[in-house]
């Protein structure tokens, strides 16, 4: 069976992404995935960077010892699927924080030469989704830092067979059809992963 590490970033149970992060998780179950469901702030997860860790961080092996656990449920993924909102025109600090302390030298990525290279390939898909409060052209605007790190960045230390971006931009005006369509779409693509 194949594995999805869901990792959930929003605060509070009853918004529209706690309302997407049970629907991905939800449809990824029934159609066949097992799911570890890694909801940050429900796991207590902290995002700040250490000193010790950022003195540590090129130290391959002994890097890890923070954050095991973690890199443990990353390293038996076969695909990553992040649910978050965007503010801010970027990552809620507890993913971004995710990204700094398990996203590092020997896990998500090696050095070769002064290059990094790929070291999380046996993520065969990664997705994420998310929303925005304001409009598409605003986002691009400001060169929509998100979807550029996850289409790019992440992207570049899998490189999965299967990306999906999923985004409701404009929330702050979405019309309750809108937010169920969106719903809908998520549902679906979830069934196709």
């Amino acid at each position: 069976m194949s594995r999805a590490l869901v990792l959930f970033a929003h605060p509070c149970p009853e918004s529209f992404s706690a309302a997407l992060h049970k629907r991905v998780v939800e449809r990824l179950r029934t159609s066949g995935w097992e799911v570890d469901d890694c909801d940050l702030n429900a796991e207590g997860f902290s995002p700040v960077l250490t000193e010790a860790e950022r003195r540590g961080y090129h130290e391959v092996g002994p890097n890890i010892a923070p954050v095991a656990g973690y890199v443990e449920r990353l390293r038996a993924a076969d695909a990553l699927v992040m649910v978050f909102p965007v503010w801010n025109f970027g990552y809620p600090a507890i993913l971004k924080g995710f990204l700094d302390r398990v996203f590092l030298p020997g896990v998500s990525f090696r050095l070769e030469n002064g290059r990094v290279k790929p070291n999380l390939t046996h993520i065969r898909k990664l997705a994420a989704v998310t929303t925005y409060g304001g409009t598409r052209m605003r986002a691009l605007l400001v060169g929509d830092p998100p979807r550029k790190c996850v289409t790019r960045a992440v992207w570049h230390v899998c490189r999965p067979e299967k990306m999906r971006y999923l985004a409701l931009y404009d929330m702050n005006r979405a019309t309750e059809d809108r937010r169920h369509a969106f719903l809908d779409r998520v549902d679906r693509e979830m069934a196709a992963f």
